[in-house]
């Protein structure tokens, strides 16, 4: 599979930055921030997270953007990507898909701002592009065109394809327990915090009092002692020992966990 990277192309979008890095290095090789003018910590942030940034302020057509990228060492395929308010983080998988069909130019314009439905005679310098994708022989042939050039004025050995988009594609995505349900999202914050009093103790307590509320019921409700009744019996007497058992970690957990914490400031130089 051909390296990917993906270059976030926008202005002032500290409040999505991050989780738009995180996001794209999942997907990707190499994460590149264009940033067009950001007033902002955008740029801040984007350093303190070891991300490339390149600054511009020129113009913001695809035949702009393809000779600032040819000045820079880039990966196989190189997906370029304009974060406004319309973008959602939902997108990305989408668009990285259309990289990975390693087309050499796979550029999405804005229908509103072209005068014809034809996209192959589209100006391109005249439109600030959704999205473009790029092979490093696109973003060559891409730099050399004239501000009055179109797709059709690419190299005929060329992948090209141009889209006229009127609005994003919109996503169907699949609701998870985990962000259906108030219940589910207790336990997926539990599995995520990893804390001994919320993953061993409460639902140790849970299972202790269950089983020593059933262990009453049922030794009350069978008079006979035999294979079924014993099994039960069992299992009760197992449900209440684990429960029991499960508290007692949980205290454990939580008592050597403060322990750890004051002997590590002790030590101004304790490794983190």
């Amino acid at each position: 599979m051909a390296s990917l990277g993906i270059v976030l192309m926008g202005t002032n979008i500290e409040l999505r930055l991050i989780s738009l890095i995180v996001r794209a290095r999942e997907v990707s090789d190499e994460v590149i921030l264009l940033d067009l003018g950001s007033d902002d910590d955008t740029i801040e942030l984007a350093i303190e997270s070891d991300c490339k940034v390149i600054e511009y302020d020129g113009e913001r057509d695809g035949i702009a953007i393809a000779k600032l990228l040819s000045n820079h060492e880039l990966q196989e395929q190189t997906l370029v990507i304009r974060v406004d308010s319309e973008f959602r983080l939902r997108d990305l998988p989408m668009l990285v898909n259309r990289a990975r069909e390693k087309w050499d130019v796979h550029m999405s314009l804005p229908a509103q701002d072209s005068a014809t439905d034809d996209a192959e005679t589209v100006v391109i310098s005249s439109a600030e592009p959704l999205h473009i994708c790029f092979s490093k022989n696109g973003i060559k042939a891409m730099s050399e065109l004239n501000l009055t050039s179109n797709a059709l004025d690419l190299p005929q050995e060329l992948d090209v394809r141009v889209l006229l988009t009127k609005s994003r594609t919109k996503v169907t995505q699949r609701e998870s327990l985990a962000s259906a349900s108030r219940i589910g999202q207790l336990f997926y914050w539990m599995l995520e915090s990893k804390h001994p009093l919320l993953t061993f103790l409460l639902p140790g307590f849970i299972l202790f009092v269950v089983g020593y509320q059933l262990s009453g019921n049922v030794l009350d409700t069978y008079q006979e002692l035999n294979q079924t009744t014993l099994g039960i019996g069992m299992a009760v007497i197992a449900v209440t020992l684990i429960g029991l058992f499960s508290m007692m970690v949980g205290i454990m957990l939580y008592v050597m966990g403060k322990q750890i914490k004051q002997v590590e400031a002790q030590y101004d130089d304790w490794p983190e």
